[in-house]
């Protein structure tokens, strides 16, 4: 499904079903820590309901069912939730999933105790979504907002990965992270309060085999490049990782730092 958005990549169309294959295989990199902040506050733990929208390939639902929360995911492509649905079939998981927009679900008010977006929230129609959400937590709900990047500035591979994305890309908009709290719209402030945020660094472990999937399966590569561009793309991004990497180790750490803020239903 072909997504234009003119606030994200210049309002250049990408397809997270095109690259859906490699975000199931390279695309589950948060560490421990990552799902250990979110339980750390209470949330998404046994005994609450979870609603997971942007799921993807169900990354946070499969990776935080050990907690015993029910889980339901969405997400708009129906290729990503084909990948989620498989890969928690996969590992016995019980997980309900829909390939529906955000924007055009719809469940009964005060039908859960969280509801998560990971790595999605910019996609969203704020002004739209957020009063829906409202209606979806029962009273004392959680909106868990998370985000993870690498620092470009701060780490020669990231930042080497993220030039030649630029060059095939030049409008790509994911480009140039810095660490800095999730940006909460102003309209959020009518349904929530904002409870907890936190930032956090992290040296996240890859092979150049990871590495270059995780790169492939972003927004400015996979999931909006011709296949001859991605083709061209692919044998310069090996190139610059055989130059840039020769003489370490297989395994790697890339820097990062992730984010998460936690708003209360008003």
């Amino acid at each position: 499904m072909l997504i234009t958005n003119k606030k994200i990549d210049g309002g250049r169309a990408f397809d997270w079903g095109r690259t859906s294959e490699d975000y199931a295989k390279f695309r589950d990199i948060y560490p421990e820590i990552f799902y250990r902040k979110i339980v750390g506050r209470g949330l998404c733990v046994s005994g609450q309901r979870v609603l997971d929208i942007g799921t993807g390939t169900g990354v946070l639902p499969r990776n935080m069912y050990r907690f015993g929360a029910d889980w339901t995911g969405t997400d708009i492509s129906p290729e990503q939730i084909a990948q989620a649905v498989r890969l928690s079939q996969e590992a016995g998981m019980e997980i309900v999933y829909r390939a529906v927009p955000t924007e055009e679900l719809d469940f009964p008010d005060e039908s859960f105790d969280v509801i998560t977006a990971c790595q999605c929230f910019w996609y969203f129609d704020h002004a739209k979504i957020l009063p829906m959400l409202h209606k979806f937590l029962r009273p004392d709900g959680r909106l868990v907002i998370l985000y993870m990047a690498w620092l470009p500035f701060e780490d020669e591979i990231a930042g080497a990965s993220e030039a030649l994305v630029l060059r095939y890309s030049p409008d790509w908009s994911g480009a140039g992270e810095r660490v800095h709290p999730i940006d909460i719209p102003e309209v959020a402030y009518d349904f929530f309060a904002l409870e907890h945020h936190e930032e956090y660094r992290l040296d996240v472990p890859f092979t150049r085999e990871s590495w270059h999937g995780r790169m492939k399966a972003c927004r400015g590569v996979g999931a909006s490049l011709s296949d001859e561009q991605l083709a061209d793309w692919e044998r310069e991004h090996w190139k610059m990782l055989g130059e840039k990497l020769k003489g370490r180790n297989e395994i790697f750490e890339v820097k990062h730092y992730a984010a998460l803020a936690v708003l209360k239903k008003k």
